[in-house]
């Protein structure tokens, strides 16, 4: 469960970071989303051929002000259901503040699993065209790292990087590119990077919408051989919000289903079948 937590919180993270910017602090003009906006999850695991619902994430995001600058918001919070909370017990809230053309200025993220606590924040600034980070990481058995790093270019945490992306869009990118990207995240910042699959339609389970999708394989390194850890499903319009999530996990699969959006800044125009 453990695993499936942090997987599922990652791929918020690197839904459709489709480019970067040369300068470090990669502005962007937002067409994705505004204040108010707010979407709902219910994460599913397979075990023993039978599909359980394990979780809930919750994503929101509203106006803000930080350090007397206009700014957005967006909070991030995932828990399991009771019933599995007596196997592994998970309350996870993420925090990003962004200015409003989506350049990072603050970012926390409180886990709380299995009766574990780590904490992570971020703090951003810029100079001489380069992000600069100073990173705080208390572990689950209370040591601290503290870090100050240095990115020539873009650099994100996980909620302002999938915020940004929004704003992009894949007509530049051909069936089968490979998309790399720069995250920071504990005490590092690291490179990984995307397989763009395609458009494919998905019907949502409940609610029977079928959506039409830009689809993505987030690949991961391990014993020297690349691997598919997470596919993404995500909408093929101005929004460009993620529906599905398939997640492939040492011990099984969970897949986490869009069942909710509000106060969306655009149409549904990539809904085919409602």
């Amino acid at each position: 469960m453990k695993r499936l937590t942090l997987l599922l919180i990652s791929s918020f993270s690197f839904i459709l970071f489709f480019s970067t910017s040369s300068t470090a602090q990669c502005p962007v003009t937002n067409s994705a989303f505004e204040s108010g906006e707010r979407l709902e999850y219910k994460l599913f695991f397979n075990w023993k051929f039978i599909w359980k619902k394990a979780g809930t994430a919750t994503m929101t995001t509203k106006s803000t002000t930080y350090k007397g600058t206009p700014a957005f918001q967006t909070d991030l919070i995932t828990r399991t259901e009771k019933i599995v909370d007596k196997w592994f017990c998970m309350r996870d809230t993420l925090c990003s503040i962004y200015s409003t053309n989506i350049v990072p200025l603050y970012y926390r993220k409180g886990a709380n699993e299995g009766g574990k606590y780590r904490l992570n924040e971020i703090n951003y600034s810029y100079s001489d065209g380069q992000t600069k980070l100073h990173q705080y990481y208390r572990h689950s058995n209370g040591n601290v790292v503290v870090t100050d790093n240095t990115a020539v270019g873009c650099a994100y945490d996980m909620i302002s990087m999938m915020m940004q992306a929004r704003s992009y869009h894949s007509k530049d990118f051909t069936v089968g590119q490979r998309i790399p990207f720069f995250f920071a995240d504990g005490d590092k910042v690291k490179q990984e990077f995307l397989i763009y699959r395609g458009i494919k339609n998905f019907t949502t389970e409940g609610t029977n919408i079928t959506y039409r999708c830009l689809v993505f394989s987030y690949m991961e390194k391990s014993k020297k051989k690349e691997k598919e850890v997470v596919k993404f499903y995500i909408t093929d319009d101005e929004n460009h919000i993620p529906v599905r999530l398939d997640l492939n996990l040492r011990f099984g699969t969970a897949k986490a289903y869009l069942t909710r959006a509000t106060g969306l800044r655009n149409p549904e125009t990539s809904i085919v079948k409602k």
